[in-house]
């Protein structure tokens, strides 16, 4: 327990604070700000480790049909698609897990969770008589990962000032996003060598445009079976619970009455959805246009950029105002998509991958951009409403901070579960496009009509001068 002190100090004698006061300057100089870095810190590794597992099967898709599974490519899509599905789902629920159960334990379980898919990849990709249906479970597994997004965002937005909340989601987010680079960097390395020795299996035979290989696909999964462990006991023994966010289902689903939840839900299906849609798609979609490129060695660059773009720009949100960024991303990410269905026209000509790659980064880019604006907004906008209607209700400021942060938590994680499934209507979409047409134009139209009714949502309801909700 943490009781409070006379002269404001944080005391902390267990992993349960019961005095926690971020808006307290004082409370915060002497050891509140120690504290609540130390969780963002630890929260970060297990965030992009959730990630990693999360993206996984865009890199090991790719790879399959090399090493002799027999899978089309409307199969393929769907495994790389599933995962999407399954962590935007479980995401719903894993937002009100945090007050429910508390942010230190909630870690601890959900990382421990990642490692059924890793270790079920491990051995499943060794054998290719194993059945697609096992391919599908263990996609459907791989959204544990994705659902640890929203409890972590939700956790971590408990523990700073409004001042710094911006600042430190961004930071959380931006460098758990990171996972989605790290495993599309890592895993084509580590599958090319015997890292574990006898105890990893044995390799695979990879052949492909008349080259052939060993791969050791299985270290897809294994590799991230040990960072996992360590993560799991540092968020069991060095994070925090917090007892004044602790509340049940009823008292947070009060955020599904109110109409600002569903249109960022609308925002962040934009921004962050598209985001992981393109991470878990692009690999397999450039693999299909351009096959005579080994596109594996640069797809990481897109998540890479993406993740830096939102971990490095919470500030301009704070500075210039989140509803206002956001806009202009929507409409960078329309130019954006443009030039991607301009050089998917244009696929003969020499340098069209570059440009292509080149277009996806801007893309990604301001997906970043947009992931740290929209969540900027959420805390702004649940904490105007609770001040309007506590007003001439005799509500203290800390009732409304700590009711406003509460909304503010649970509206976080649930934007981010119905943002998620991006995830997998991005690639499905590719896949679907690409059986009725034969190209993936109709997606890419059909995403850009979306971002035109976010940019014009964003600027009605909150970045106009007359907006009931600027921010």
């Amino acid at each position: 327990m943490s009781p409070p002190s006379s002269d404001g100090t944080l005391v902390l004698t267990g992993n349960v604070l019961t005095d926690w006061r971020p808006e307290d300057s004082t409370f915060w100089d002497r050891g509140g700000r120690r504290v609540a870095t130390r969780n963002l810190w630890i929260s970060i590794p297990a965030l992009l480790l959730a990630f990693a597992v999360w993206m996984v099967w865009s890199v090991v898709v790719v790879n399959l049909p090399a090493i002799g599974f027999k899978f089309d490519t409307d199969q393929l899509f769907w495994l790389a698609a599933l995962p999407g599905l399954s962590g935007a789902t479980l995401r719903i629920f894993y937002s009100f897990m945090v007050p429910v159960f508390g942010g230190r334990r909630w870690t601890a379980i959900s990382t421990a969770s990642l490692l059924l898919p890793a270790v079920g990849i491990g051995f499943a990709v060794q054998d290719t008589s194993t059945p697609y249906s096992s391919f599908l479970i263990l996609a459907l597994l791989c959204g544990f990962g994705g659902g640890n997004f929203a409890s972590s965002m939700a956790n971590i937005s408990f523990f700073f000032p409004k001042a710094q909340k911006g600042n430190a989601l961004a930071l959380n987010a931006g460098l758990g996003n990171l996972g989605v680079s790290v495993v599309q960097f890592v895993v084509p390395l580590i599958i090319t060598m015997g890292v574990f020795g006898a105890l990893g299996g044995e390799p695979q035979t990879w052949a492909k445009a008349g080259v052939t290989k060993a791969m050791w696909l299985q270290n897809a999964g294994f590799i991230w079976v040990p960072f996992i462990l360590a993560s799991t006991l540092a968020a069991w023994f060095g994070m925090h619970d917090l007892a004044s966010a602790r509340a049940s289902f009823a008292e947070q689903a009060v955020i599904f009455r109110r109409p600002h939840t569903w249109t960022m839900c609308v925002l962040y299906l934009g921004t962050f959805g598209s985001f992981i849609g393109f991470s878990a798609g692009f690999p397999l979609l450039a693999s299909k246009l351009f096959p005579t490129i080994n596109v594996l060695q640069y797809a990481f660059l897109g998540p890479l950029m993406g993740a830096a773009f939102r971990a490095g720009s919470g500030w301009i949100s704070d500075k210039f105002g989140g509803a206002r960024v956001t806009v202009v991303v929507f409409l960078v990410m329309i130019l954006g998509s443009v030039a991607v269905l301009y050089f998917m026209g244009h696929k003969a000509d020499a340098n069209a991958f570059w440009g292509f790659f080149g277009a996806f980064m801007v893309l990604f880019a301001a997906t970043g951009v947009g992931n740290a604006s929209t969540f900027q907004m959420i805390p702004v906008i649940t904490r105007t409403e609770r001040q309007r209607s506590l007003y001439g209700t005799g509500a203290s400021p800390d009732r409304i901070r700590m009711e406003g942060d509460r909304e503010a938590a649970a509206t976080l994680g649930f934007t981010s579960a119905i943002a998620a499934y991006g995830a997998f209507f991005i690639p499905k979409s590719y896949g679907t496009s690409i059986s009725l047409t034969g190209t993936p134009d109709a997606a890419l139209y059909t995403f850009i009509a979306f971002y035109v009714l976010c940019a014009i949502i964003t600027w009605w309801c909150y970045a106009r001068s007359n907006a009931d909700y600027r921010c």
